[in-house]
């Protein structure tokens, strides 16, 4: 839901020097095992963006990502331009809801340094978040349609 995360992130850094995003790094190797390894128990995956449009250049990068790791992992992504989020009731943080069971919100500083994360297994906020999440992915443009502006 930001539109910059981890400013200093070595490969962002390296992306914006070179353009590349290098899927055989053991950070996104592990991740694609991990996620390949979900999507094969025939759980889906799925990872929605809300993004600010022009889009940042961290947003650039997550958009090659996604192209690099991602979906060939078998994640599904969909993009929903913020203005187009207006009326959805959306957590004030990003979030990961875990099989319907746990949440996992990530918090960030105001330049996108990574501050910590907070597990809650609480009903009411399960319930908010997966219903947050089906609105976006409702609206949201898959991967494959979502066009850079």
């Amino acid at each position: 839901m930001r539109d910059a995360y981890t400013p200093d992130d070595t490969q962002f850094l390296r992306w914006k020097s070179d353009g590349k995003i290098d899927p055989s790094e053991d950070r996104w190797q592990q991740w694609m095992r991990l996620v390949r390894a979900t999507v094969g128990r025939g759980v889906p995956m799925r990872r929605a963006r809300i993004v600010s449009e022009p889009v940042t250049d961290f947003i650039r990068h997550e958009y090659d990502l996604g192209d690099a790791v991602n979906i060939p992992a078998g994640e599904q992504l969909r993009w929903l331009p913020r203005r187009q989020a207006s009326d959805l009731a959306l957590p004030g943080n990003d979030f990961w809801v875990f099989d319907d069971h746990l949440v996992r919100f990530g918090y960030f500083s105001g330049v996108g340094d990574y501050l910590g994360d907070e597990l809650t297994d609480d009903p009411a906020v399960i319930r908010l978040c997966l219903a947050a999440f089906d609105a976006v992915w409702e609206r949201a443009i898959d991967h494959a349609e979502y066009r850079l502006t």
